[in-house]
């Protein structure tokens, strides 16, 4: 099969679809690779890296997309990318269409099977190939509230783990999966006083656990959720419905009883976010206020590490893709963890939470693969 890797064109993404790790990874499988001058500056690997991987390396993103039978990508495909693509394609890639009507039109009309990272399963009902940039947007998202809290940034001006005779910032995260894990892991290694919100009782057992008193852990409704809130100097949304819009647990009524100068970090965003408030922002202007609340709601937070990111998602990414560039849709037949990243197809909607988020009706994997 014909891979091919164009360079990310998404506001401040520096991560790259494929390394030149794995680049000699499809090659020893037989396979040929077209990259995109320039795919990774952003990690500091440069075209001539990606020669000596074995990849053809092209000047242009339209001569990646026109050679190329799979498409492997970070982000969503944008406006100009998504009108490139055609039936007999793979497009393997972040996608979080719940939120983003135009991308899903745009998939459907172009007729190509787009296989989601972040609805691809595991055995234990894991997302392991969502998991790695949970865990490095996770621990962001305490870096850059505390970058926020600073007053000249807008913040209340504290500091997160306070100092002696001082008390630390109290940090709420709501939800307790892999990015609330790894944002209270942040928080209490820099001294916060960090509460975890969850509605799984056995998940909060298993965080009391892992932090051994270290953190408080309650269950969530709409009072604790209030409370916590009105007490947070910052909040972290982490609330994942693998495919699905993010429920809105922080109305904008609520945003009056909490501290000024208060921020509110949206990871949720890429699923339309888990604050009523929440707009998508970017690493070039990641920050707005309402009602007096400094909000960060930056939709690919991981880009701004790409290092760290790019080579991360890759170790995740790279089985699959190559089971896809292998064994073509039939890898997607075989596997029903794979399968479960099938989003589109063919011009139907594969996934049961992007279709009810938009008003598709939902064609059924296996089905449609056999169609």
């Amino acid at each position: 099969m014909r891979v091919g890797c164009p360079k990310e064109i998404k506001n401040h993404e520096y991560r790259v679809g494929l390394t030149p790790g794995s680049v000699r990874e499809y090659v020893a499988h037989g396979h040929s690779v077209v990259i995109e001058s320039g795919a990774g500056a952003g990690i500091g690997a440069d075209d001539n890296a990606y020669r000596a991987a074995g990849a053809q390396i092209v000047k242009t993103a339209a001569e990646v997309f026109t050679q190329s039978d799979m498409i492997v990508k970070v982000k969503e495909p944008q406006p100009s990318e998504w009108v490139q693509l055609r039936e007999d394609q793979i497009l393997y890639t972040y996608l979080h269409l719940a939120p983003d009507a135009a991308q899903t039109k745009g998939l459907v009309e172009s007729g190509v099977t787009a296989v989601a990272y972040e609805t691809v399963t595991d055995d234990r009902g894991g997302l392991p190939l969502l998991a790695p940039m949970s865990e490095v947007a996770g621990r962001l998202a305490i870096q850059a509230g505390a970058t926020a809290l600073q007053k000249a940034n807008g913040g209340r001006g504290i500091l997160l783990g306070g100092v002696p005779g001082v008390l630390p910032a109290k940090v709420a995260v709501i939800g307790g999966g892999v990015v609330g894990l790894h944002s209270a892991k942040m928080a209490v290694g820099l001294g916060a006083d960090v509460t975890i919100i969850d509605r799984s009782i056995p998940r909060l057992r298993q965080l009391d656990d892992i932090f051994n008193g270290r953190v408080h852990t309650r269950y969530s409704t709409v009072e604790a959720i209030e409370e916590e809130c009105f007490s947070a100097d910052m909040i972290v949304g982490a609330v994942l419905i693998p495919g699905a819009a993010a429920p809105k647990l922080v109305s904008r009524e609520m945003l009056s009883g909490m501290k000024p100068g208060a921020v509110l970090v949206d990871v949720a965003i890429d699923q339309g976010g888990c604050f009523e408030t929440s707009k998508a922002t970017t690493h070039a202007d990641p920050t707005y206020e309402v009602d007096g609340i400094v909000h960060y709601c930056v939709a690919n937070m991981p880009g701004a590490v790409p290092i760290t990111s790019a080579h991360a998602l890759n170790n995740a990414t790279l089985y699959y893709g190559l089971q896809l560039a292998d064994k073509g849709l039939k890898a997607l037949v075989d596997d029903p963890h794979l399968r479960n990243g099938l989003n589109v197809h063919k011009g139907r909607i594969t996934n049961h939470a992007v279709a009810e988020a938009l008003g598709y009706e939902m064609a059924e994997p296996k089905a449609a693969l056999a169609a």
